[in-house]
């Protein structure tokens, strides 16, 4: 298997946010061409358990392969059921993946909590981009889910550690006709002045912003004619705005800082906010 079809993998439990990320995971096998490997950790269970846990998940995993059949039937298509912690299984496995989609909660999620400890860690340390997926069908109310568009929104910096972040969304929005690609950039004063930037004229720095967001897209605009992009420098934190566009994006994309992987402390303040607050499906893409 060559880097170019690593599979997609889907993580599921049998919570109706699993299955949430299962479909959402085959759209997007299904859209880039890519095999799909659907996993499910099996805990670690005590003396004589083992059995059962292992026909359980036999039986999760082939309810799972019914499902992708039934939405994709020419979708390649395969199973693992790992022994281990949620997180670490998906963290080691990621190593070999093109994306890993998880639901926003598992089984073992509080109500209260939109994005479980499981989501939020594999998200933090995965090798390769962890999707998180909400889409509004299984948050328990009665209101319809607003209505999603083919935009993919990305928050990035005005600088080169985003390079990895815009080549995802770029390419997320190639595959998206019809949709716009938005990109989202904080910034401030201070920030303006750290960069070289006006020191006491907001609308210069402003306009700096931009000048500096047209700067790092402009080889990938030549590459990706097709996809028309919007750009949107924003006086402060990014996050309100990356929340408010998730409501309806077909995809927001963050990135994850350099460092602190290992303690699982890889989401920066921006990234943290938006997959625990976002209305819908969040892409964190590691520098």
């Amino acid at each position: 298997m060559t880097t170019d079809d690593l599979p997609v993998i889907a993580a599921v439990d049998g919570s109706a946010h699993s299955w949430e990320a299962l479909d959402w995971a085959v759209d997007e096998a299904v859209r880039r061409r890519l095999p799909l490997l659907v996993v499910h950790v099996r805990p670690r269970a005590g003396h004589g358990e083992e059995e059962k846990g292992l026909r359980e998940a036999g039986e999760l995993l082939a309810q799972a392969v019914l499902r992708v059949s039934g939405r994709a039937p020419e979708l390649p298509v395969s199973t693992l059921a790992p022994l281990d912690f949620p997180s670490a299984a998906l963290v080691s496995l990621s190593r070999d993946a093109s994306l890993v989609v998880v639901g926003s909660r598992g089984l073992g999620g509080f109500r209260s909590l939109m994005t479980g400890s499981d989501s939020l860690a594999t998200a933090s340390m995965a090798r390769c981009p962890v999707v998180v997926v909400r889409t509004g069908r299984t948050d328990g109310s009665d209101a319809e889910p607003a209505a999603t568009s083919l935009d993919v929104v990305a928050g990035v910096a005005a600088d080169e550690s985003s390079g990895a972040v815009l080549d995802f969304a770029f390419e997320a929005a190639a595959a998206r006709p019809g949709g716009r690609l938005r990109l989202v950039h904080g910034w401030t004063m201070f920030s303006s002045i750290l960069s070289g930037g006006p020191v006491f004229d907001s609308e210069a720095a402003a306009e700096s912003a931009e000048r500096a967001l047209a700067e790092l897209t402009a080889g990938r605009d030549e590459k990706y004619p097709s996809v028309e992009v919007v750009r949107e420098p924003v006086r402060g934190s990014a996050s309100r705005t990356l929340v408010t566009a998730s409501a309806t994006a077909a995809l927001t994309v963050v990135g994850r800082r350099r460092g602190g992987e290992s303690l699982g402390l890889g989401l920066s303040p921006v990234a943290q906010t938006t997959v625990t607050h976002a209305l819908g499906p969040v892409v964190v893409v590691p520098s």
